[in-house]
């Protein structure tokens, strides 16, 4: 909802730049404040740890900000919000390729093949066979590339050797900043008009899901796992569509909710199981 808001006056670029700067200097500076500072080059696994902050910072900020600011120009949030549900369901066979510790029953692979058939209905017959012409229908795609984003950069993050998760946290989103800040203004360039609406949303999202998020989200991953972290996806769609009806006046076609409860009836039949063993 709050992306929807902030699109009246910024476009998407520029929506998802702003976001990562305020969210980097807000972390940097809680950082310092701490005294943990950003991870240091020179200790063993240095290098090794700012090429994790990269890719955590390109999977998790970079690319999904950009796609889904860029697809909320042409579809509505709560579409957004359910595409937001696929991430655990990618999550899946990418922890089987690169967490040992993740395995991929039968269970899991029928799971998946079961909510990817939410998928196609999410994006629809139609628009999977018209992706050229159609803006909405590559819009939804976009969303769903997001979704697999937040996946890569689940894994990244988890496969990162251990350190301090706020510096990781403001180092991934120091490097977010330094390549999308270029890229926007070269795009899109200055914003030249700014509701007070829009800037209030643009502000939330920088204060709340990009900062304060990206410290949940390390945290959950390092200690939980990237499959449990992507389980928190599960609301998203909820609240979304509570959001953009209730408040944004969107009305969603019932092929939303159908491939919602698939999605999530495949996500279930794959975790299931995991859960109640580690219960």
């Amino acid at each position: 909802m709050s992306v929807s808001i902030a699109l009246e006056s910024f476009l998407p670029l520029t929506l998802a730049a702003l976001r990562i700067f305020i969210a980097a200097v807000c972390l940097t500076l809680i950082a310092f404040m701490l005294g943990y500072g950003l991870p240091s080059l020179s200790s063993q696994n240095g290098l090794k740890i700012w090429l994790h902050c990269l890719g955590m910072g390109l999977f998790s900020n970079v690319l999904p900000f950009s796609m889904l600011s860029w697809g909320q120009q042409f579809v509505s949030s709560g579409f957004a919000g359910i595409s937001m549900a696929v991430v655990p369901l990618l999550v899946l066979p990418l922890s089987f390729f690169f967490i040992l510790e993740e395995k991929f029953h039968k269970r899991k692979l029928f799971g998946f093949i079961f909510g990817f058939i939410g998928v196609l209905i999410l994006i629809g017959p139609n628009s999977i066979l018209k992706l050229d012409g159609d803006f909405t229908s590559i819009a939804r795609v976009a969303c769903l590339g997001a979704s697999f984003c937040y996946a890569v950069g689940a894994i990244i993050t988890r496969r990162s050797p251990e350190v301090n998760l706020i510096s990781f946290a403001a180092a991934a989103l120091i490097l977010s900043s330094i390549i999308i800040i270029p890229l926007a203004l070269t795009i899109e360039g200055i914003p030249r008009h700014m509701s007070v609406r829009s800037f209030l949303a643009v502000s939330y999202l920088g204060l709340m899901p990009t900062a304060i998020a990206t410290i949940l989200l390390v945290r959950i991953i390092q200690t939980a796992g990237p499959a449990f972290y992507s389980l928190a996806n599960y609301q998203v769609p909820v609240w979304s569509i509570i959001f953009g009806v209730v408040i944004l006046n969107e009305n969603l076609p019932i092929q939303f909710f159908i491939a919602f409860l698939l999605i999530l009836t495949g996500l279930l039949i794959a975790q299931a199981k995991t859960q109640r063993s580690k219960t």
